[in-house]
């Protein structure tokens, strides 16, 4: 039996696709072809845009990270968090998406702590559900970031 789990915030990441399909949704410009996420459904963002149409676009599946650190407390609202469930901390990272030129915050997976992401490491967004959420119908559903294993071997880096 599979449960559902509603979005965090609908529109901002791919649903009900396997983890491997599994992106970031933002909008691009054409005019300037500025990428904005959280998505942008109003107008271009970039103040010397003269503006155009917006079309949304998967971000990039990994990048780089920026910084991390670890949330010892529940957050305030408007975080979705169930005041009865017991708050466990979690670790908190910017990763930096060349391609897009931008940072994104979100929760490592669970059980990553901030030695497992270091500064400048590569890790990849992935489903996942926020730190002490719990919806009526199952769930909340939200992104992750979990570390790309490196290689390993003759000619590894």
């Amino acid at each position: 039996m599979s449960r559902t789990r509603t979005p965090v915030v609908a529109g901002w990441f791919t649903e009900d696709v396997s983890e491997e399909d599994f992106r970031l949704l933002g909008t691009r410009c054409s005019a300037c072809r500025s990428v904005h996420f959280p998505r942008e459904d109003g107008r271009c963002r970039n103040p010397g845009c003269p503006g155009g149409e917006l079309e949304e676009v998967p971000l990039s599946k990994h990048g780089t990270v920026w910084s991390c650190t670890d949330s010892r407390y529940r957050p305030p609202p408007p975080y979705a968090s169930d005041p009865g469930v017991p708050w466990t901390p979690f670790t908190l990272v910017a990763v930096e998406l060349a391609a897009e030129r931008m940072v994104v915050l979100g929760q490592a997976a669970p059980g990553v702590g901030v030695a497992d992401v270091p500064v400048g490491s590569t890790v990849e967004v992935v489903p996942g559900e926020p730190a002490g959420c719990a919806a009526a119908d199952g769930g909340c559903a939200t992104w992750h970031w979990r570390p790309v294993a490196r290689a390993e071997g003759p000619g590894a880096p």
